[in-house]
């Protein structure tokens, strides 16, 4: 199988994490941690352009060195400096790294100090209270590891879903080239999108005396067998992550893929949907006695319980079913629905393009619009921009609009939101834009009351349009703020701004279920790339997925409003005309989707 973006982009963090332990130069970290960002994120796999003979120098944040480093990872799935820097490190040490809250500096402090290698020497320390007594702890900082630790040792290990699809997609490609195979698709969580996934499930239909077991378990990047027989493997890939496959017949082929695609409360609620009928479903078809009615495809199998086709984001047993027999199931929106984006950055703060290369890129995407939404002063990790800086990047906005042949570049702001809920900004600049995205990127552990009142404090200032990644969670880093997000969904109505879906793979922030109650209160949502390159973009896509998970609709969407009507609401944010009237759906709509 090819190594994939993901694969080189985990090799480059574990090496960036490892260099931290041992307190390396803090420039050659961030050369890493850049190079992994940049490349987890790339919109082409960087394993064909190494096929295709390009210089991977000019990608954004890789040189000669780093380029080199892709290439022997590409190769071999690793390289030599990981495994120099794992034999000098105790073994163990890469599993504290993956605990929220511990990062590679007090990773670092914590074995120095107390000699700490192991996640069992990690919770015996703070059980016994000596992390509490390390310079830099204390007691809050002690009970947030030590219910972090006992957390992770309870979780099933679950992948991002950009990671997921780009290891999934590199397979069923090679699935693909397996002669006798006609057909190989992703199932389970992958395919109802879900933010993280478990295990890969796979499905293929095959002619008879096809190798694609064999191939299946052969592959370069499997790391061990669990099982393997004539229709069915289960394997163990380098990354951790199980992938099961499953060949079926043709004519069973939409009930297979109806039943591993899940969830398993959605199947249980289809199988009681046929029984109440007195059918039979399972992963073979649909029965009536030992006669099949359907399924050869999903569409016949719904069709034959008297239901429309359901969409696999929706299938979590959340009211789909109901809604399906009522003729009420959501329009979704699909990436095609989109306008434009809401939320980027340039190389004026801590992305790697300029202001007019992000905007050529979004026209050549046949958008009509791109706010670009800078970093304010505060971060000063990713240059944020004081006032000054902002008025000059505003006079260039309106300058470089006048060369674009109607495509508009919104002026925006990523604005801290401080401690006290105060934006980092004057409101003399702020005034000048068209839209102001409020974010919080510190203090994220204040209690849940303080947190709220926060953001409901933020959200009240007259300058604000939108709530950026509204609770701050990083998937697998840290967890989201505790807030009391009911309470900010209908401030948020009051207000009359908008909350943001953030597509950023490491963010997905709104959650799908969040998103539902956004879309209850008449809320709209702002899908936003977050994108801090061109090739970011393509960001959009995951975002569009858990909105569709969420049962948003187009109306649902802020960003798929032509530019006049998207001014009109982002002016009622800003202080500027009386708010535009919210969406509500009606309490019947309500009843039938709960």
């Amino acid at each position: 199988m090819t190594i994939v973006n993901a694969d080189v982009a985990a090799v480059f963090s574990q090496i960036a994490d490892l260099l931290e332990v041992q307190g390396a130069n803090t420039f050659r970290i961030r050369a890493y941690r850049n190079a992994a960002r940049n490349v987890g994120e790339l919109g082409r796999s960087v394993s064909a352009m190494l096929e295709a003979g390009e210089n991977l120098d000019e990608l954004p944040g890789i040189g000669p060195d780093l380029a080199g480093k892709i290439a022997e990872i590409a190769a071999s799935g690793s390289c030599a400096q990981l495994e120099q820097l794992r034999e000098e490190l105790p073994p163990a040490i890469t599993e504290l790294l993956a605990i929220p809250r511990l990062g590679p500096k007090r990773v670092r402090t914590l074995h120095q100090q107390l000699g700490i290698k192991t996640i069992a020497e990690l919770l015996k320390a703070a059980r016994s209270r000596r992390i509490r007594m390390v310079p830099g702890f204390g007691p809050k900082m002690e009970r947030l590891i030590l219910d972090a630790a006992t957390a992770r040792l309870a979780q099933e290990r679950r992948f991002k879903l950009a990671v997921a699809g780009q290891v999934s997609d590199a397979l069923l490609a090679d699935l693909r080239q397996v002669p006798g195979v006609r057909q190989a698709v992703a199932a389970g969580s992958l395919r109802r999108m879900r933010d993280t996934v478990g295990d890969l499930d796979l499905l293929v239909t095959i002619d008879r005396g096809s190798e694609v077991m064999q191939r299946f378990v052969t592959a370069p990047d499997v790391d061990r067998v669990l099982s393997k027989g004539s229709t069915r493997a289960s394997v163990v890939l380098r990354s951790g992550m199980q992938a099961d496959l499953r060949a079926v017949p043709q004519a069973s082929f939409g009930a297979a893929w109806l039943y591993f695609t899940g969830s398993k409360a959605h199947n249980i609620a289809l199988r009681r949907t046929a029984q109440e009928a007195g059918l039979k479903l399972n992963e073979y078809g649909l029965y009536r006695g030992s006669e099949r009615l359907a399924g050869e495809t999903e569409v016949s199998v719904y069709r034959a319980l008297g239901l429309p086709f359901i969409e696999p984001e929706l299938r979590e047993d959340r009211g789909e079913i109901e809604a399906a027999r009522a003729g009420r199931l959501p329009h979704l929106v699909r990436m095609a629905d989109l306008r434009g984006d809401l939320h980027s950055h340039t190389s004026e703060s801590d992305g790697s393009d300029t202001l007019e290369a992000m905007a050529r890129a979004a026209m050549a995407r046949g958008w009509r619009y791109l706010a670009v939404t800078e970093h304010t002063q505060r971060l000063a990790v990713a240059r944020g921009l004081d006032a000054q800086r902002l008025a000059r990047q505003i006079d260039r906005i309106d300058e470089l609009n006048a060369t674009l042949g109607g495509f508009v570049i919104l002026k925006g702001i990523e604005v801290d939101i401080l401690e006290d809920g105060s934006l980092d900004l004057p409101d003399a600049v702020l005034q000048r834009l068209d839209l102001v995205i409020g974010a919080v990127h510190h203090r994220f552990e204040l209690p849940r009351e303080q947190q709220t009142e926060r953001l409901l404090r933020a959200m009240d200032h007259r300058y604000f349009s939108i709530l950026a990644h509204p609770t701050g969670r990083l998937i697998d880093e840290r967890p989201p703020c505790d807030i009391d997000l009911a309470r900010v969904i209908r401030a948020a109505r009051q207000r009359g701004c908008c909350l943001e879906l953030n597509a950023h793979p490491a963010r997905l922030d709104l959650v799908d279920t969040a998103c539902r109650m956004a879309r209850d209160e008449g809320v709209l949502v702002s899908i936003a790339s977050d994108a801090h390159s061109t090739l970011e973009f393509g960001h959009l896509a995951l975002g569009v997925a858990q909105a569709r998970r969420g049962w948003l609709e187009p109306g649902d969407v802020l960003n798929t409003r032509e530019l006049p009507q998207l001014r009109r609401l982002l002016a009622a944010t800003m202080g500027r005309g009386a708010p535009a009237p919210r969406r509500r759906k009606p309490a019947a709509a309500h009843a039938s989707a709960a």
